[in-house]
This record gives C-alpha cells, sequence and structure tokens, in this order.
C-alpha cells in the first residue's frame, strides 16, 4: 500500500523574480522559509548555482546561515553543495560552526557535479584535477569530520567533531545511486530538472543499499515540481513561469522568473517545448483534487519515504497556497 501521508519539504534555487533585485529575491527566500516553516514543512533546502545572475545561490552556506537565523524550527540544508568546488574541511568548518549556533537543524545535500558551466567551475575549481572522481572519498571525508574524534586523523574540522550533521547524497543520473547505497546514505534524486534516469536511480539504490551506522534502511527522496492552485486551470495558468523558467535553461538564456503568460506557444517553437517539457515531466499540477490523484499515482509506483518540492511560481502569495495544498494533501485534509 502506497503512502502519500509522507514527509514533505522544499528546494528553493532562489531565483530572482522579474522586478526583484537581488536583497529582495534573498528577502522573498527567507519569507518562503518561514510560510513553509508555520505549515510543518520537514527541511528547506537552498541550492548552489554559479556565474547565474538569474538566481542567488551561489554562496549557499551563507543562505543557509542567513535562513536559519530567521526561522525557529524548521531543518535547513543545501540542495547541495557542490563538492567539486569546495574542499571537504572548509564545508565541515562551515557546517559545523553552523550546527553549534543552531543544533539539530542543518542537514548537508551533497552533489557531484559543479552546478555551472566549465568556464566558472575552472574559476572555482580548488584543484586542476578533476575532482568530479575524488566525490566518494570526499563524502567520505565528511563523514568522519563529523564523527567522533577517536576515529580521526590529525586534521580535523573545529566546530565540527561529534556534530552528526546528517548528510544526503543527491543524484541527477545513476552514478550516485551506487554511492548512496554502499555508504547506507539517504538518496535524493533530481527529478524536478533530470527525470529521465529517476526509476533506474531509484531502483538502483534500493537494491543494492547495505545499512549503515547513519541508516538502516534505504530512505528515497524525490524532488519535483509542483504548481498547486484553487482550480486545473489557475494552476495551468500559473506553470507558464515554470515553462519560462525551462524555457531560459534551453536557451541558455538570462531572464528573471517571470509572470504567468496566457499562450506559451507565442513564446517556444516545437523543439524548445518539447525540451522544456521533457526536463519538467515530473510535475504534480493543478487542483488539490488533480495534485492528490497525481500524488496517489506517484505514490503507488514509486512509494518513496520523503517528497521535496520545487515551485516556480511568480506570485510570493500564490507560491505559498501552492505548498499550503501540496502540505493539505499528505496531512489527509
Amino acid at each position: 500500500m502506497s503512502n502519500i501521508h509522507i514527509p514533505v519539504s522544499v528546494l528553493n534555487l532562489a531565483p530572482i523574480r522579474e522586478g526583484q533585485d537581488t536583497k529582495q529575491a534573498i528577502d522573498s527566500m527567507v519569507d518562503l522559509a518561514q510560510a513553509v516553516e508555520a505549515m510543518g514543512y520537514t527541511r528547506y533546502w537552498i541550492a548552489e548555482h554559479h556565474n547565474t545572475p538569474t538566481l542567488v545561490s551561489s554562496a549557499t552556506s551563507i543562505l543557509i546561515k542567513h535562513t536559519l537565523e530567521h526561522t525557529k524550527s524548521i531543518r535547513v540544508g543545501s540542495g547541495g553543495v557542490m563538492l567539486p568546488n569546495h574542499s571537504p574541511l572548509v564545508v565541515a568548518e562551515q557546517f559545523g560552526t553552523m550546527a553549534t549556533i543552531y543544533p539539530d537543524r542543518l542537514d548537508l545535500g551533497l552533489g557531484r557535479a559543479p552546478g555551472t558551466d566549465m568556464m566558472t567551475a575552472n574559476a572555482l575549481r580548488r584543484s586542476k584535477n578533476d575532482t568530479v572522481y575524488t566525490f566518494p572519498n570526499d563524502v567520505k571525508d565528511l563523514l568522519t569530520y563529523f564523527g567522533p574524534a577517536k576515529k580521526q586523523g590529525y586534521v580535523k574540522a573545529y566546530p565540527g567533531v561529534g556534530t552528526n550533521i546528517p548528510i544526503y547524497i543527491l543524484g541527477s543520473s545513476t552514478d550516485s545511486a551506487y554511492l548512496a547505497a554502499s555508504l547506507g546514505l539517504p538518496y535524493v534524486f533530481a527529478s524536478h530538472f533530470a527525470p529521465r534516469y529517476m526509476e533506474e536511480a531509484i531502483s538502483i539504490y534500493r537494491s543494492r543499499f547495505q545499512p549503515s551506522e547513519y541508516l538502516d534502511q534505504p530512505y528515497m527522496m524525490v524532488c519535483l515540481n509542483v504548481i498547486a492552485a484553487e482550480t486545473d486551470e489557475e494552476a495551468q495558468f500559473l506553470s507558464t513561469t515554470k515553462h519560462q523558467f525551462f524555457l531560459n535553461v534551453v536557451r541558455g538564456s538570462q531572464m528573471m522568473l517571470q509572470p504567468p503568460v496566457e499562450n506559451m506557444d507565442e513564446l517556444w517553437n516545437s523543439a524548445e517545448k518539447e525540451m522544456a517539457e521533457a526536463m519538467s515531466s515530473v510535475t504534480l499540477m493543478g487542483s488539490k483534487e488533480t495534485v492528490r490523484k497525481q500524488l496517489t499515482a506517484f505514490q503507488e509506483y514509486y512509494d518513496v519515504e520523503e517528497l521535496m518540492a520545487v515551485t516556480y511560481i511568480y506570485d510570493p502569495e500564490k507560491q505559498k497556497r501552492s505548498y499550503e495544498i501540496l502540505k493539505e494533501i499528505v496531512d489527509g485534509k
């Protein structure tokens, strides 16, 4: 029996809406965190992207600290820290410091992609070697840094030792599924923009999972797009903001988050439409009843342990309402 009454969480790429400046975008990020905290969401994760003028999520740990400071109970974390860009020791010190100030509220999601283009990646890189290949060892280093002092070498993270910050492995292909399974860590799949390997990655993770000191059994989270509204028609209209967001990605253009439009066919051609819709095909969209049916069908098939929702809606109040509707669904209201 599938369960739609599961924990729900939020991923925020921290986009800048058309008409906003950078500071207002950061304020919107905090405002949404406070709203979903009040609704009872489990966690609020902030992404990492670089050299992207439409997003403010480059210094992820600073945004996490800022969000922790302005919320009371919701878990805040990274979706994710892109490890090729960072020394594990520096990450451990930063997160160890935050965990000391805000105990039991921090999550560390780790990704193996750079979160940007290759030129920018080279500008960020901590070494000229391909740090993507050191990802498994970097993850193990972080697990060690957050663990007990007696299991560590000469170099330790102060603060960090003994903080036991939960680590989540992020993936958009099947590679990280093997790693998360072998380390016995929770796994989060990025279906919100890379749905193609979702089913295969979930299957690999579950079949190969090895229990660890962190987890007895697999903990599968899926990140997907959600656009919920009072009616199917309104959700359809609001979703044109999401379509424009993905059209931006397809074109490599730099438009801020756009207001909804009446007719997307005036903006994209058929090839662009196909590419944008393929990237965002894992979307729950519609009225409460419609989204309830979609979520039930999704869970009957995948039966994941937790959902993480990304909601690209231009109007902040409608965005909050979408999250409210999703929470009501999983709460059985």
